[in-house]
């Protein structure tokens, strides 16, 4: 199945490099981009419950926070390489070409992962426990319909934990090019190079964010440890990133990035454990990509208040707070899933 996704993912993906102009086809240019991103979303959105569930499952407990952030940081790699082809075409091409036809190169660009995935997962096989579901002819047909019955509430405070931390994540990793690029009079060209060096730096985080993960006691206080020391940090590292300095944006932003991805790195092994094996796939990607949903309206919704004259300050600022807050209940409702205090193998939710 992943094989699957990760081929139409990229394949869709790459396509968007072909789509006429609006001067070209009228209102069929944006149609036909909208559909192309619907069916990217649709195939990508099997990947991370399926990756997760998959990786989580073919390691033990004590590595999973680790092995989990590794996963995790996938997306921060194809940040921080989208960002150094987005500068390195910028600057090729120039500003005005590249707007022209250059994006269409940097689109084209993402069937090469694709494809570099696509061999990787031909050889990949699958996790011992669902090979032995598969063996005993225990894996579920419709998934969906028992996660729902069994554990509506850790569903809700899934997505509450997925929905806060994406609206985070889309409230600044995904905010800060507009930040540099409208509001900072950053050149357009360094904002690239400025995006990939912040990604590079909260890859850091993640790794280590998940290697620390045992140590502090369990994933559930992982969590909950760096959320809050987001949480304290959001205002002065958004008060600093505003100062118009390229130094100080940078900087403050890196940090900020480097937190939130501590936050990131313990998701994974916490939401695998947090769910029966019989729909774990299912259960992850369902929280994940509903959460990622509400998270889609981050940068619009700042936006909208800045356009009616709220100070940039305190709207972002107010924002990123209020889904930090929504993400720590979602935390503290939930269970500990795994803890350095159990056992390594008895305990372990993973094969339940």
């Amino acid at each position: 199945m992943l094989t699957i996704t990760v081929f139409f993912f990229s394949i869709f993906r790459a396509s968007v490099a072909l789509i006429p102009t609006f001067p070209q086809i009228g209102i069929l240019a944006p149609a036909i981009l909208y559909v192309a991103l619907f069916l990217v979303g649709f195939f990508a959105g099997a990947e991370y419950g399926g990756g997760t569930a998959l990786a989580t499952e073919s390691v033990p407990p004590e590595r999973r926070g680790f092995v989990g952030a590794f996963v995790q940081s996938g997306f921060g790699v194809g940040y921080f390489i989208v960002s150094l082809v987005f500068f390195a075409l910028d600057s090729f091409y120039g500003q005005t070409a590249f707007q022209a036809f250059g994006w269409r190169v940097l689109f084209a660009t993402s069937i090469i992962p694709g494809i570099l995935a696509l061999v990787l997962r031909l050889f990949t096989r699958e996790s011992k426990v669902f090979t032995d579901m598969q063996k005993e002819n225990k894996v579920e047909k419709i998934p969906l319909r028992n996660m729902v019955k069994e554990v509506p509430l850790g569903i809700a405070f899934a997505i509450m934990i997925t929905a806060g931390l994406l609206f985070v994540n889309g409230a600044t990793l995904s905010f800060y090019p507009i930040v540099m690029e409208k509001f900072e009079s950053i050149p357009y060209s360094t904002v690239g190079l400025a995006i990939a060096l912040i990604n590079l730096i909260s890859l850091f985080g993640v790794w280590i964010g998940g290697m620390l993960s045992n140590r502090l006691g369990g994933r559930r206080i992982s969590m909950a440890i760096y959320s809050i020391a987001f949480l304290i940090t959001t205002y002065p590292l958004i008060y600093f990133g505003l100062s118009h300095s390229l130094f100080a944006v940078v900087a403050a932003f890196s940090v900020q990035a480097f937190i939130e991805a501590m936050i990131f790195a313990t998701l994974p092994a916490f939401l695998a454990e947090k769910f029966s094996k019989r729909y774990r796939s299912t259960a992850v990607g369902f929280s994940y990509n509903a959460g990622g949903i509400a998270a889609s309206f981050s940068t619009t919704i700042i936006l909208i208040f800045v356009a009616f004259h709220f100070s940039l300050l305190n709207v972002w600022s107010f924002i990123v707070i209020a889904a930090s807050l929504l993400m720590i209940a979602g935390v503290i409702l939930s269970s500990e899933t795994w803890s350095s205090k159990y056992s390594k193998r008895s305990d372990d939710k993973i094969t339940l």
